[in-house]
């Protein structure tokens, strides 16, 4: 190891987490362990004082600041973890926190960093935002800033996690599973681990739409995402900090994407396993683990993954369960075209046989046809829905699988029966409104009475964002004008006018 790497292993072992953080648990999962035919254990970083791992970082970097530096006062900027662990370091150490908090912050999470005694200021939409006044403030009043991930002293506090592993698990240990955002923490854990144990595998784990390192790594530097997914808010950063990237390039042996049904699935099974309910981020290591032992075809290995945090939104509940069977492939979503007559209904419920339907939606189409919106639970996994699926085309049915198809599942399913022969130049968009005050107001405004809106379905799962789903007529000599509108909106957008939901259920 060289003289740099020595840095972060010394730093580490001289962390001052534990005046305010806890040293915890390493739980064997032994139901998860039995079903996947390997040993799994996970940290239990969701019982900290502050419900996640971040705590350890930020007390460690403020720890380490001078007096003059504390008695000034820190500021920072975050709309989750970081800022209830920065709030409480802060009251531990007796000094003055400022935390920058976008305005779309939940009302529970900045009810918890005002608990802790913090200074909340409110400011902008994005943490971008938040992050960009926490830099004017410091300026301006000379306080310390304390930095989500990309700083020495937060990296050495995250790491106290990789050390904990190792001593709680001395014998063999094939991998250990950790959750990414801007890096922090893994590459603590990375830098401690390959020290001593050079032969375990440090696996990072990112959502599929908020893959910083991975992008990175790819490209052999540092890269900035145009957008990131907005269901794992704990770990949605566009660029992976300086340092983390640094290290991860050396010590990180891979990592791994899951998408939106793999991590409901993830958070699903730790309730299971220890009636707890991890945030979304909480569970990629899990869920990180769980394909990387569909991937290899392994059994005994021994694997590590971390509940990184638990500040779940209660209001997102329903939605996680919603995607969560999809993500243990126990339900498969398929449109199917029926004949429009008497009889049709029975003689489709016997080409299903006996399997158990989650969701049936059903819309005229005309006086020849139907499409049904069809939800089944399957125990056999995708296999048996493909089984289905050719067995149904067998029979004569146009069958179109819906299960990989997020506008449906997002949406068509509780929007079938919109359909209408009377809309013409409809254009189909699906959108992320920042949930705030006015976003709706400001898109009407901005769109004024140039067109008209024929379809709004809206949902919020307990984010900062909003998903909304839009049909607009607009006349073809209006394309250049509309596409203006939309790119001056600023709106996260996708344009899902082929989409074959929308072409059976609403169009």
């Amino acid at each position: 190891m060289d003289i740099e790497s020595s840095i972060y292993i010394k730093k580490i072992l001289q962390a001052r987490v534990y005046d305010v953080a806890e040293k915890t648990p390493l739980d064997k999962a032994t139901n998860l362990s039995q079903r996947f035919n390997n040993e799994i254990w996970i940290k239990r970083e969701d019982l900290q004082p502050v419900f996640s791992f971040k705590l350890r970082g930020a007390y460690n970097k403020m720890a380490n600041l001078s007096q003059d530096e504390l008695s000034r006062g820190v500021i920072a900027a975050s709309a989750g973890n970081h800022a209830q662990g920065v709030a409480l370091s802060a009251a531990k150490l007796g000094i003055p926190a400022t935390i920058v908090m976008p305005k779309t912050t939940p009302e529970i999470k900045v009810t918890a960093v005002r608990r802790y005694g913090a200074e909340v200021v409110l400011h902008g939409t994005a943490y971008d935002d938040a992050s960009h006044h926490a830099q004017l403030l410091l300026e301006q009043q000379g306080l310390s800033y304390i930095h989500p991930y990309d700083d020495l002293d937060v990296i050495a506090g995250q790491g106290t996690i990789g050390m904990e592993i190792l001593q709680q698990h001395n014998g063999p240990l094939e991998a250990i599973f950790v959750p990414v955002g801007g890096g922090g923490l893994i590459a603590g854990i990375a830098a401690y681990v390959k020290y001593l144990r050079p032969d375990i595998k440090v696996i990072g784990v990112e959502p599929v739409d908020s893959g910083c390192l991975h992008a990175a790594l790819q490209a052999g530097e540092r890269v900035t995402l145009d957008q990131v997914g907005i269901f794992a808010d704990g770990v949605a950063v566009r660029q992976v900090g300086k340092l983390p990237f640094d290290i991860a390039r050396h010590y990180v042996d891979e990592v791994l994407l899951v998408n939106t049904e793999e991590i409901c699935a993830a958070i699903k099974d730790i309730f299971d396993e220890t009636r707890i309910i991890t945030e979304p981020a909480g569970a990629l290591g899990l869920a990180g683990l769980k394909q990387y032992i569909a991937r290899e075809n392994c059994s005994g290995q021994h694997l590590v993954t971390i509940a990184s945090g638990a500040n779940m939104n209660f209001d997102r509940l329903g939605y996680v369960s919603e995607r969560s069977e999809i993500g243990e492939q126990r339900e498969a979503l398929m449109a199917v075209t029926i004949p429009e007559r008497p009889g049709s209904f029975h003689e489709f419920c016997k080409a299903i046989g006996h399997h158990f339907i989650t969701e049936f939606n059903y819309r005229y189409a005309d006086e020849n046809e139907a499409h049904l919106f069809v939800g089944l639970r399957l125990k056999e996994g995708f296999a048996k829905k493909d089984r289905l699926m050719i067995k149904l085309r067998d029979k004569g049915y146009a069958v179109i699988d819906l299960t990989d198809n997020d506008m449906a599942k997002t949406h068509i399913r509780h929007t079938v029966g919109g359909r209408t022969q009377h809309i013409e130049n409809e254009r189909l968009y699906r959108f992320e409104f920042p949930e705030r005050p006015g976003a709706l107001l400001r898109f009407l405004s901005r769109m004024g009475q140039r067109w008209n809106i024929s379809l709004f379905h809206y949902r919020n799962h307990g984010s900062a964002y909003g998903r909304v789903l839009i049909g607009i007529q607009v006349p073809d000599e209006h394309t250049k004008t509309f596409q203006a509108f939309l790119d001056d909106l600023g709106y996260a957008y996708w344009n899902e006018a082929d989409n074959p939901a929308y072409r059976l259920f609403l169009n």
